[in-house]
């Protein structure tokens, strides 16, 4: 597949802080000269805002779908439908690409994705990197241990286990058919890619072009890797470290 646009889509609730960093890296890496001739949409799903995030998002030059579901899954296909009718591209065309608000793409972000839909792959699913944590000792080595546990030895490719809605893209075609993000509050990220892996997709994980994203211990998510910070760090009674849209323990 050779796409012809991109669809870039971001769930937020009351995130006008950091939005716009967000947003400027995903500017970024739409600028990036292997999609100069390629149509980027980028649609941020504010749901159930009480602060100024359509706002940041409209100013931003970002397209808005207000939303008051409380649901990230809701959220992430109300995006990805809207940047569908923007685009305006037969969907055989079209790449999906997820992140997060609270995350920043790197400049190579997109250019990385694309290169391997036009290897063959059906969806991308990449890693999360943190380089700014909170002053709890221990948490970066904790997480580091159990975030790479499964990490071959040699600099071998890594086939890692993780889901991140923060990185995360497909064809539409094959989102199609897996049925889309998936109605959850928690999870919608790994419930699209379980689709996708058990309709015979050709599905990349990878770890060569991280995500950064936030450490914060109070995340607007109800689960996912900030409830594991959290439980790393010993503020819930959780423990251990789950595939993000998987329960722990």
């Amino acid at each position: 597949m050779t796409p012809e646009a991109v669809a870039v889509v971001i769930p937020a609730h009351n995130e006008q802080a950091l939005l716009p960093r967000a947003l400027a890296a995903v500017h970024a890496a739409a600028r990036h000269p292997a999609l100069v001739r390629t149509r980027v949409a980028v649609v941020v799903a504010a749901d159930s805002c009480l602060d100024d995030t359509a706002g940041v998002a409209r100013r931003a030059g970002a397209v808005v779908v207000p939303l008051r579901c409380h649901n990230p899954g809701r959220s992430r296909a109300a995006a990805v439908l809207r940047a569908l009718d923007v685009l305006g591209v037969p969907e055989t065309g079209v790449w999906i690409a997820s992140t997060d608000a609270d995350s920043a793409v790197p400049r190579d972000w997109l250019a990385f994705q694309l290169a391997r839909a036009e290897e063959g792959w059906d969806a991308v699913v990449g890693t999360v990197a943190v380089t700014r944590w909170p002053p709890v000792p221990g948490l970066a080595t904790r997480h580091h241990r159990l975030y790479h546990a499964t990490r071959p030895a040699g600099g071998l490719p890594w086939r890692h286990p993780h889901v991140h809605g923060a990185n995360l893209g497909v064809t539409a075609t094959a989102y199609r058919k897996a049925g889309g993000f998936p109605p959850l509050p928690v999870g919608e990220d790994h419930g699209l890619v379980t689709a996708l892996e058990r309709g015979g997709h050709r599905v990349l994980r990878t770890s060569d072009c991280p995500v950064e994203t936030s450490s914060r211990l109070r995340p607007r998510a109800a689960g996912g890797f900030g409830r594991d910070l959290a439980a790393l760090a010993g503020l819930t009674g959780r423990a251990g470290l789950a595939v993000e849209g998987e329960p722990a323990g």
